[in-house]
């Protein structure tokens, strides 16, 4: 009787696989060719449903040779592929909270969770007052498929090791192929400074995001480049991968990335030598009292640098703190004012989610122009993960980013010291240190509203819940966290 089914079900397939080429066959003499898709898209339809990890996976590895299509008449923008496939996810995951009871959803309660829910919370009242509501409800939408996918259904994919691991290679491969992309074009002509600012185009859309995105996989890569547990080969693969990106950022020429993965590696060397935190923080405070207490004086010394961004190494490090004739200084200078100056004017709910580059331009100070200078709202936003926020979501909303932040190192650290085996530490360790360097990056940029930084920094959370379940005691999700 079953073969019989068997057979039954096998004459099914064949007709329906029979009708389709013929029809196929039709389409493409009449030179329609969308019909060849839809295996395809039949095989992503199945792997939402009953597969959705390996769409994440998916994600990871598309992301880095995704491009973005732009329309300035709607002011709209979106990734290809990786946004349709996060967008699908997104809607995956409703179905699936309203159609799947037994859904494990104990980590909503985890702080980190609780937080980045009151963010998105944040951003649906501060659209709700928005100057431009439309511009609002769409930024809003798209951080919900950002999140949602990396963070709240990366937490039910990396509760496997063997996942973590896995979502890191894909999204490293990927990368590595636009590294290998952008210096041979940067070879071609002679490793130009100018040119290097553009030249990982149509991958990434300037110098700044190549940077940072590289800074950030940089200590992750190398904790892994020293851990033998999950064999050679991957072990080489991470040491190879480690050397491909620290020239990538050199010759990224981003001063930004540059100033976050040397903050990561001061980080990393506290905690090697163990150096009390009391000891940190009142360093800390006394160079902010310092500062302040001699802030003409440095302001002062400032302007006296003359020197421009440089292919020399040298020259371009000191170019970082000129802030009298480095037009791209002055820019970030101008841009940071012009959201202070919006946020004065509305300090509570701001001007709303991602208005900041419509709303800027009556407030710039013509002083305070530089040569690049817009009032088109078509060069970015307030180059700030700090200051951008105060001006689209008022105080509150850069607080809840400062908690959100903080609260991805607090976490990472206490995973860090429980953890008792040591593939588990090197690996908490990598991630803690690849997002401090964005967090100091995030100072001079922002990019949290692309999915090239999005994608894997709130991953990059997911994985830290994974692992501070795993060992602090709580119920874990999905009980001891497998090897490969």
């Amino acid at each position: 009787m079953k073969a019989a089914i068997e057979k039954y079900k096998l004459k099914w397939l064949y007709l329906v696989l029979g009708l389709f080429i013929i029809y196929n066959t039709y389409l493409i003499t009449k030179e329609l060719y969308w019909a060849m898709a839809l295996p395809a898209a039949l095989a992503l339809l199945l792997l939402y449903f009953f597969a959705f990890d390996k769409i994440i996976l998916l994600v990871a590895f598309v992301t880095p040779l995704s491009i973005t299509l732009k329309d300035y008449e709607l002011s709209a923008a979106i990734s290809l592929p990786s946004e349709i496939l996060l967008v699908g996810l997104l809607v995956f995951f409703i179905i699936k909270l309203f159609y799947e009871r037994n859904l494990e959803l104990s980590y909503l309660k985890h702080p980190i969770s609780i937080a980045l829910m009151v963010h998105l919370l944040w951003m649906l009242i501060t659209s709700l007052t928005s100057e431009l509501p439309l511009v609002s409800f769409k930024y809003l939408l798209s951080q919900l498929w950002f999140i949602v996918p990396m963070y709240f259904m990366g937490v039910l994919l990396f509760r496997y090791e063997a996942n973590i691991r896995r979502f890191i290679r894909a999204y490293v491969f990927s990368l590595l192929i636009v590294v290998i992309y952008t210096t041979i074009r940067h070879a071609q002509v002679g490793f130009d400074e100018d040119i290097g600012h553009w030249v990982m185009d149509p991958f990434y859309n300037d110098h700044t995001a190549y940077g940072a995105v590289t800074a950030l996989f940089i200590p992750v890569v190398f904790a892994l480049a020293l851990d033998r547990a999950h064999g050679r080969f991957w072990q080489i693969f991470a040491m190879v991968a480690t050397a491909m990106l620290v020239m990538a950022l050199y010759l990224s020429f981003s001063r930004a990335a540059w100033i976050g993965l040397i903050f990561s590696i001061v980080v990393f060397l506290l905690i090697l030598f163990k150096i009390p935190f009391r000891w940190v923080f009142f360093t800390g405070v006394g160079i902010v009292g310092f500062f302040f207490a001699f802030q003409q004086q440095i302001l002062d010394k400032l302007e006296k640098n003359k020197q421009d961004s440089s292919a020399n190494f040298i020259e371009h490090v000191q170019s970082i703190s000129n802030i009298s004739t480095d037009a791209s200084n002055l820019e970030r200078i101008n841009r940071w004012q012009s959201a202070l100056r919006l946020f004065k004017e509305r300090p509570v709910l701001g001007w709303g989610p991602g208005t900041y580059q419509f709303t800027y331009a009556p407030y710039q100070l013509s002083k305070e122009k530089t040569i690049i200078s817009t009032n088109a709202g078509d060069r970015g936003n307030a180059h700030s993960e700090y200051i951008g926020p105060l001006a689209e979501r008022g105080l509150p909303g850069t607080l809840i980013v400062l908690v959100i932040f903080g609260l991805s190192i607090y976490y990472g650290f206490r995973a860090y010291y429980k953890a008792t085996e040591k593939h588990h530490r090197r690996l908490a360790i990598g991630l803690i240190l690849g997002l401090v360097s964005y967090y100091v990056h995030g100072v001079m940029n922002n990019f949290l509203d692309t999915d090239k930084l999005s994608v894997p920094i709130w991953a990059f959370f997911a994985m830290i819940v994974s692992l501070d379940h795993y060992y602090s005691g709580r119920k874990n999700i999905a009980g001891k966290i497998p090897q490969d």
